[in-house]
């Protein structure tokens, strides 16, 4: 199981959007980068759900429920989406700037590469995460 981390604007669809409709495609990725990475969403992977905007933080946690497949709303057929499902909602979220003042982070994407909406998450970033959120 692969752990990553996917990024949102709430006003767009938030956690608790995901949390009413019970499970939603995750599309509309453009990034090279992050659409490599949502390529690699397996069913069962983990991903935390981050808030962007005023929120800037990690508010959720969801699972794959399939293996990223084309994007139907491609006619291109070049980009790929992943269905999703709710897990929990974190107790507290973790702020991106809780995130950057620990140097634990420091060579991690959501601290390196900020506009980058999909990344992988190490497994030791996953549980210190998951403490955070306590």
């Amino acid at each position: 199981m692969a752990l990553w981390l996917v990024k949102e604007e709430p006003g767009a669809y938030s956690f608790a959007d995901l949390e009413r409709d019970g499970s939603t495609t995750w599309s509309g990725v453009t990034n090279a980068l992050a659409q490599k990475h949502l390529r690699a969403v397996k069913a069962g992977d983990r991903l935390f759900f981050y808030h962007t905007g005023d929120e800037k933080a990690i508010v959720g946690v969801m699972r794959a429920t399939a293996d990223a497949a084309p994007d139907p709303a491609d006619p291109a057929g070049k980009l790929f989406a992943v269905a999703v499902a709710p897990v929990r909602r974190l107790a507290k979220p973790v702020t991106l700037a809780a995130v950057k003042a620990d140097p634990a982070f420091a060579n991690w994407e959501l601290v390196r590469i900020a506009r980058l909406s999909v990344m992988p998450v190490p497994e030791e970033l996953w549980a210190k995460v998951e403490e955070m959120g306590k």
